[in-house]
């Protein structure tokens, strides 16, 4: 080196210059240090340190200098050699704050994380080293277990959310096809695993986790790639277990396809896979599933797919209906265009076909089905074409109705509340016979169409309505009910009640109070004449006179609360029976339909045993009304179409009552809820019930309803007319089936708030309506074919029953006679001759109604009056056009 880069050291203390030059060098850090400052071990080589003004040893230049600093570990200044400028180390060594390279670690210390390394230079120094790559590794995997196990700790088993609960209740017909499943906004009905078939299970198994009776609820790889396709942007995938498919469905409500619900959803499954048994989440899964066609559960999707039920599924339909767990748009056969074009029938086929074979190839290879099992299924099974299963229109929004308000009204019996039918998940067998309700739909609608024009007869033909139901006489069970023209059109249920008054049809439990109990003795007190009767024979004699005065049975004249008498008039103001005092027995009066003989009979027996006799026979006490007046005999009375067929079943079964009914049977999924018990009692005797059914029988033969005569088959029933022809009504049975219909018009549309029963004169092009016209006509078109393949069966022959009583008619003077009575003569019989009607014999030219003066009238249901006011006036009417304050036919409180 040149010679000035080797100065002598100066000597320590030499004078006030030297002491400024150390002053200066230790505060600018420009100028070289006193030798020594720095304390280092290398400035003596590992001598003792001098004294103060001892001498140090010298470096050999700056080189040496610099790697005295890099081994003393970075103290915080190091001696410079002599030379140019006297410079002095940057404190922390090379990497010390004055190069802007952190701060020194002091001597005998390491940083806990070396990174930048130290004592490396250039790339070397930010390459990380093997132990801190491992180091940071085995953290963070320590951390995801951490964190992991925190997770599975904090989460537990969600709620099974309520839309994956969510049922429907099925309705099946009589013969148990399904009607319609409603009442939930699901189409779904939860079953056990022991109702699904094991091929079904084996064939999700097969084709979606083979794993599934031994992982833990989730598949690593598949959850893998599923992360990362979301992560970068590629198509999203779903779980890809079956316990992570039960868990997406059934209890997370969030279903987007996003990271975090991603690993919401694995936790969860994980939670679910260990805690929950399998079978449990195998049924949950094929419980909660989407199979297309609306069908939430393998029950629902085997009703929409098979129409069976999912225990009846063979090995080839469950491979199928596994398919359509992949997506039902493009696997079901019947195409899915309206979803996608690409969805053709022929496309959906192929790609089903597919799947469904290599489904059951996987059941083979994995041991759940026989080669020979599996070689029986080479083609798509046959399936039904989708249909609407929660349509409610037509007749089946009235039978559900029906079957609903018979389980809630009934519930003491049959289990089934309110509450439980809005759970749902119920199937309920109802007796409703779909030929027979679609018949007995048509047979309406067919008189409806050819005589109803609203469009030309506006004034008259508008608001007509009919109502039908068919009852089983053997069992109680409703066959057949005609609500409407349309359950999500016309709401009010027609087959049940109504308000619509029955008038003559109620005749018949007059009758049979009048057999059953008899007539009461006018020599006694009312207590003594309860007990001492004398039952009636149909023979028995009546006045069939017009404005006939009603007496009570001791022979006084009735008398209102009002003092006022009762005059009860017939039909056309007609009299009936042989002059003078018009004497005809009570099979005529039945078959003519008198007012005046029933009213009487009513009187003599007891009004509270004609409405005892009605009740036995099946009709509801509720519908009674007018008991305290004479009209109560001649039908001011409301009963449903309902319950008047099935009082008029109990004359059909000789006497027995069965309640009507319209369910069967309820189950769930955990087994039967109610099973119908037919309770039978006894109304009446087999000779009164005979007896009643014969009378009714001359009506439809030689009276009012020969409309309803069938072909080879004996039928007993009766006409019903109203007071101001309001309604109209045909009730009659065979042994096998009891049927009745009715008509009426009235505006029950919800606007409007003042209902009530309009006049049917001129209805139809007809000059008045009776029970023996329209209804008659449908009663006999839907009972034809309704019966149509059953063998005719006679009724039973009645025994004698009850005495002739007025059988000597009382001497009364002759009254002056009426235009109409002047009209209507007829000979007086004697007591052993059969009485003929005071009207044509039916002739082959003429039919039914059309006949002038034969079957074509219903000489019944009119009301009487008070002498003051025999009829009523139309300004003597309720809300619902039902006179008020005389007792009429139409002075019962409306129902």
């Amino acid at each position: 080196m040149s010679e000035h880069r080797r100065k002598p050291p100066q000597p320590q203390g030499g004078g006030r210059a030297a002491a400024r030059r150390g002053q200066s060098g230790s505060s600018s850090g420009r100028r070289a240090a006193p030798r020594g400052a720095t304390g280092s071990p290398s400035d003596s080589y590992g001598s003792e340190p001098t004294g103060s003004g001892g001498e140090e040893r010298q470096y050999g230049g700056r080189a040496e200098a610099r790697r005295a600093a890099q081994r003393s570990g970075g103290r915080r200044r190091a001696a410079e050699p002599p030379g140019r400028g006297g410079r002095r180390a940057a404190p922390g060594g090379p990497n010390g704050p004055g190069r802007g390279r952190g701060r020194a670690v002091p001597p005998g210390r390491k940083r806990f994380i070396d990174y930048p390394r130290a004592g490396k230079y250039g790339i070397r120094r930010w390459v990380p080293s093997w132990k801190l790559v491992m180091g940071m590794f085995i953290g963070f995997m320590g951390s995801l277990v951490a964190v992991a196990g925190i997770g599975f700790a904090m989460v537990g088993v969600p709620k099974v959310d309520e839309t994956a609960e969510a049922q429907n209740n099925v309705y099946y017909w009589s013969n148990g096809d399904e009607m319609v499943s409603t009442g939930g906004e699901t189409n779904r009905q939860i079953i056990n695993l022991s109702q699904i078939p094991k091929a079904m299970q084996n064939a999700v198994i097969s084709q979606e986790n083979k794993t599934f009776r031994s992982d833990s609820g989730i598949d690593p790889k598949g959850i893998a790639r599923a992360v990362f396709n979301m992560a970068s942007g590629g198509e999203t995938q779903g779980g890809s277990t079956i316990t992570q498919q039960y868990v997406k469905n059934a209890m997370l409500n969030d279903q987007s396809q996003t990271i975090s619900r991603k690993f919401k959803e694995i936790f969860v499954s994980v939670k679910v896979g260990t805690t929950v048994s399998k079978d449990d989440i195998m049924a949950g899964y094929l419980n909660s599933g989407y199979y297309g066609r609306n069908a939430y559960g393998i029950q629902a999707a085997a009703r929409a797919y098979f129409n069976k039920n999912a225990i009846d599924l063979n090995e080839g339909q469950c491979a199928f209906l596994a398919a359509m767990l992949k997506g039902a748009t493009y696997y079901d056969p019947a195409g899915s265009v309206s979803i996608d074009p690409a969805a053709t029938p022929a496309a959906n086929q192929k790609r089903a076909l597919i799947q469904m074979q290599d489904t059951l190839n996987k059941m083979v290879e994995y041991g759940h089905l026989s080669p020979d099992v599996r070689a029986k299924y080479t083609k798509l099974p046959e399936w039904q074409n989708p249909r609407f299963n929660t349509a409610l229109s037509g007749q089946v929004g009235y039978l559900v109705d029906l079957a609903n308000s018979y389980l809630v009204n009934n519930s003491d019996t049959t289990k089934v509340t309110e509450k439980k039918l809005r759970e749902g998940g119920l199937s309920i067998y109802t007796t409703f016979d779909k030929k027979q309700v679609k018949q007995l739909q048509s047979a309406v609608t067919k008189v409806y169409k050819a005589n109803i024009k609203p469009e030309e007869r506006p004034k008259t033909d508008t608001h007509v309505q009919f109502g039908g139901a068919s009852v089983d006489p053997a069992t109680g069970a409703i066959r057949a009910c005609y609500g409407g023209s349309d359950a999500t059109k016309h709401f009010t249920n027609n087959c049940d009640v109504t308000g619509a008054q029955v008038g003559s049809t109620f005749k018949p439990f007059v009758l049979a109070a009048a057999m059953k109990w008899g007539v009461r003795n006018p020599e006694l007190e009312a207590d003594q004449a309860q007990d001492e009767r004398t039952k009636v024979s149909p023979k028995s004699f009546f006045s069939g006179k017009n404005k006939l005065k009603i007496k009570d049975y001791k022979g006084e004249i009735w008398q209102n609360e009002k003092g006022e008498e009762w005059n009860q008039v017939n039909d056309g103001d007609q009299s009936y029976g042989t002059p003078p005092n018009y004497r005809i027995d009570l099979r005529e009066a039945m078959r003519e339909s008198v007012n005046s003989a029933f009213v009487q009979l009513g009187m003599d027996v007891g009004l509270d045993k004609v409405k005892e006799a009605a009740v036995d026979s099946g009709i509801l006490e509720p519908s009674l009304t007018g008991t305290d007046y004479p009209s109560f005999s001649i039908g001011t009375s409301q009963p449903s179409a309902i319950r008047m067929a099935g009082a008029y079943a109990t004359f059909a079964a000789s006497g027995k009552q069965r309640a009507p009914f319209s369910v069967t049977e309820v189950k769930s999924k955990d087994g039967d809820i109610f099973t119908h018990e037919t309770v039978t009692k006894d109304a009446f005797t087999a000779p009164v019930a005979d007896n009643v059914t014969d009378v009714l029988k001359t009506v439809v033969e030689e009276g009012t309803g020969t409309n309803a005569q069938l072909t080879g088959r004996e039928v007993a029933g009766k006409t019903g007319t109203t007071d101001g022809n309001r309604s109209a009504w045909f009730v009659g049975y065979t042994p096998q089936l009891s049927t009745a219909i009715s008509m009426f018009r009235m505006d029950d549309n919800e606007k409007n708030q003042n209902r009530e029963f309009l006049k049917m004169f001129g209805t139809g092009g007809q000059e008045k309506i009776h029970g023996a016209s329209f209804p008659a006509e449908i009663w006999h078109d839907y009972m034809e074919q309704a019966l149509k393949g059953t063998e005719p069966k006679p009724f039973p022959t009645p025994e004698p029953v009850g005495e002739i009583v007025n059988d000597i008619p009382t001497p009364t003077p002759t009254p002056t006679p009426t235009q109409t009575e002047e009209a209507s003569p007829s000979p007086s019989p004697t007591p052993s001759e059969s009485l003929i009607s005071p009207t044509p014999t039916p002739t082959e030219t003429c039919f039914g109604f059309q006949c002038p003066g034969n079957g074509g009238t219903d000489n019944g249901g009119t009301d009487g009056g008070v002498t003051s006011s025999p009829t009523p006036t139309e300004t003597e009417t309720d809300g619902n056009g039902n006179a008020n304050g005389n007792g009429g036919i139409f002075g019962g409180p409306s129902g």
